[in-house]
């Protein structure tokens, strides 16, 4: 905050620097205007609004190069810190986040890190200009003595010179306050974006939901899919299993598929439930360990065969036509 503040009052002083000749002889050009006719005016309401105007008019010209000199620096300043960012939303109120909490509101006024720092860095400022201050009146300590022996304009230009070095070496220090104070701010401000463990897992709730609904949807899932596979084991060419850990169901319509294709799968239990549904329904178990294997990791249900075990596969096919044969034969 005394970074802004220090370039500002930076920026309007090296601008009256610059200006102090036109705007000393501008000064006194008005003051003397005005004293010199005052009597002489006709106090109408027309002449009123006229006189008015000039003196807002003059005054103008005169805080113009201030003005356009301190705006200049409060936006080199903020920019400088966060960027060129335009943003209506500080404007906008937001009554969900004003909340009467009186023990939040207690423990950010008296025992926040923010305010303690802002305490001391107050109290370092105002001692830090108070002395500086003092040594720059101790310095000139005679020329203030000397002013009622001067002219008024002499007078008037040492007490405004020595005015204007105290603002100078006051807003010097402000902006050396600043430095370190940037970076606690900017720490300050990481830290606040931090959530705290329990607002991360009501996050994590928002937005993957609540575990234990998510572990039920799973199962439901689970059951659904075996109920699903268990119904397509009746339709099944085959049965490739492990022989008692994995079980693999196959199923080839040559009018529709490409190549055989998974229609159910399982492990252990599973792998029995689609055993004992083939054997009622009189589909072929075959068994080949390292292709019931293989399919079960690397093939989910609805796949196709790929092609590096189509010979694998055939050899399957190959041996359900010759048990078809021979049970036609003995037929």
């Amino acid at each position: 905050m005394e970074y802004p503040q220090a370039v500002v009052v930076l920026a309007g002083c090296f601008v009256i620097f610059i200006f102090s000749s036109w705007m000393y002889d501008s000064l006194a050009m008005i003051t003397k205007y005005y004293f010199s006719s005052f009597s002489k005016l006709s106090f109408s309401e027309r002449n009123i609004k006229i006189e008015l105007l000039k003196l807002i008019l003059e005054s103008g010209k005169l805080l113009l190069p201030v003005f356009i000199a301190a705006n200049m620096g409060a936006i080199i300043a903020e920019i400088s810190q966060v960027g060129f960012q335009v943003s209506t939303h500080p404007l906008k109120l937001d009554w969900s986040k004003i909340k009467f909490d009186p023990a939040t509101m207690i423990k950010k006024i008296f025992f926040s890190r923010q305010v303690a720092v802002n305490l001391v860095k107050s109290i370092v400022k105002i001692v830090v200009i108070g002395f500086v201050s003092y040594l720059i009146i101790a310095n000139d300590f005679e020329e203030i003595l000397k002013t009622p022996n001067i002219s008024i304009a002499l007078a008037v230009k040492n007490i405004s010179f020595m005015g204007f070095k105290i603002i100078v070496w006051s807003a010097v220090l402000l902006l050396v306050i600043s430095v370190p104070d940037f970076f606690f701010q900017k720490l300050e401000f990481m830290e606040s974006l931090k959530m705290t463990k329990q607002e991360i897992k009501e996050e994590f709730k928002e937005t993957m939901g609540d575990p234990h609904v998510r572990a039920r949807m799973r199962e439901m899932q689970r059951d659904i899919l075996m109920r699903n596979m268990i119904r397509e084991v009746p339709k099944a060419d085959v049965v490739v299993t492990n022989p008692t850990h994995f079980a693999v169901a196959l199923k080839y319509d040559r009018l529709v598929m490409e190549a055989p294709t998974v229609i159910a799968k399982g492990a252990d239990s599973m792998a029995l439930k689609i055993r004992e549904i083939a054997r009622e329904n009189s589909v072929e178990i075959i068994e080949n360990r390292p292709l019931a294997q293989e399919m079960y990791k690397r093939l989910e249900v609805g796949d196709v065969i790929p092609e590096d075990l189509f010979r694998a596969v055939s050899f399957i096919y190959a041996e359900l036509y010759k048990r078809e044969n021979r049970v036609k034969r003995a037929i």
